[in-house]
């Protein structure tokens, strides 16, 4: 039997495309001196992968084609190697590894998905994605990919409900600002493309989760700071997260976070903390209206007479800092809506 060789002038079928990229990636990982020829080879591959996939400017890509490749990445294990291999592949091959994966990814045959098959049997493929984040040669690169996998319900439930996912905490306050960026945006996109799925995540999780959201709230990174205050309003007043909302402002150690960020000495930050307060203060209000039977009373305390008003308003201007919070809920949600009344004039009178 003739035997194919290594450095193959034009492989023109599937099969063969991934033989030679796999032959040329196990090169690459054993950092030899052919290394320089075999990145060629792997450059050559990808390219020809990729022009099955997507076609060419004259011709449309062809199915027989696209099926069998699809096959052959699966049954070789080669995606997998794809992304373990990411660092030894020049820039160029790279972004054209990034291409294949999200091509592969999205293709359907009917209503099935095959790639989100194999990854949701493969869930490792998702976590060395996520890993990637640690390497700064590749971490864009495999944030373009998980996000396409985020797009995916199945592939989404695995990362939120991976011990992995608590790894973002940390990815999203990185050093290099590209990275954190980057990082954040798949973080906000897990937390908010599925919005059942993640009301369920958060309802199951919640002081694990919030436990940690406390840090990037804290945090001395004003880009992960405010980041985090404009998620975190958009999931605490998303309708499905009613539950968590409510839970969420009737924690008084809550209150007083809020409270300390809108003194915060950056205008932008205490005008995103005041915006999460007006935005409950409403939606409690709107529920309150939306009921007849005034079934959200125990979630929402309205007007109060102005001497009241003033008096903790008063408390609250005081230098030794925020009022004590009682841990009764009604107490709370008193202070929420007085300080929303106390803040509404001063923020929207500095920001317009």
């Amino acid at each position: 039997m003739k035997k194919m060789p290594l450095f193959s002038k034009s492989p023109k079928n599937p099969a063969e495309i991934v033989k030679v990229l796999k032959d040329n990636l196990a090169i690459l990982e054993k950092q030899d001196k052919k290394t320089d020829k075999a990145s060629e080879e792997v450059s050559k591959s990808l390219q020809a992968m990729k022009e099955i996939l997507c076609g060419t400017n004259d011709k449309e890509p062809p199915t027989e084609a696209v099926a069998q490749l699809a096959q052959e990445l699966y049954n070789s294990g080669l995606l997998v190697t794809l992304i373990a291999d990411l660092q030894l592949i020049d820039f160029e091959g790279k972004k054209d590894v990034t291409q294949i994966f999200n091509n592969i990814l999205r293709r359907q045959i009917g209503t099935r998905s095959p790639t989100v098959e194999y990854i949701s049997a493969h869930p490792h493929i998702l976590f060395m994605l996520l890993k990637g984040y640690e390497a700064p040669q590749i971490a864009l690169r495999c944030g373009i990919m998980l996000r396409e996998c985020i797009r995916h319900e199945p592939l989404a439930k695995i990362i939120l409900f991976s011990s992995q996912f608590r790894d973002f905490f940390k990815y999203v306050e990185l050093s290099t600002f590209d990275i954190a960026s980057d990082a954040f945006a798949t973080f906000k996109d897990l937390l908010t493309r599925h919005k059942v799925l993640v009301a369920d995540f958060l309802e199951q999780n919640y002081d694990t989760i919030f436990e940690d959201y406390e840090k990037l709230l804290l945090s001395e990174n004003y880009v992960t700071k405010r980041q985090s205050l404009k998620l975190l309003g958009e999931l605490i007043l998303d309708r499905h997260n009613f539950a968590i909302m409510t839970k969420y402002i009737s924690k008084p150690e809550n209150l007083k976070l809020m409270m300390n960020l809108l003194r915060d000495k950056s205008p932008n930050i205490q005008f995103e903390a005041f915006h999460v307060f007006k935005k409950i203060k409403d939606t409690l209000h709107f529920r309150k209206m939306e009921d007849p039977n005034n079934n959200f009373k125990q979630f929402y305390i309205g007007d109060e007479e102005d001497q009241k008003k003033n008096r903790l308003a008063q408390q609250m201007r005081r230098p030794g800092g925020p009022p004590t919070v009682a841990s009764g809920g009604k107490h709370n949600l008193q202070l929420w809506e007085t300080l929303c009344l106390r803040e509404n004039r001063t923020l929207f009178r500095n920001h317009t």
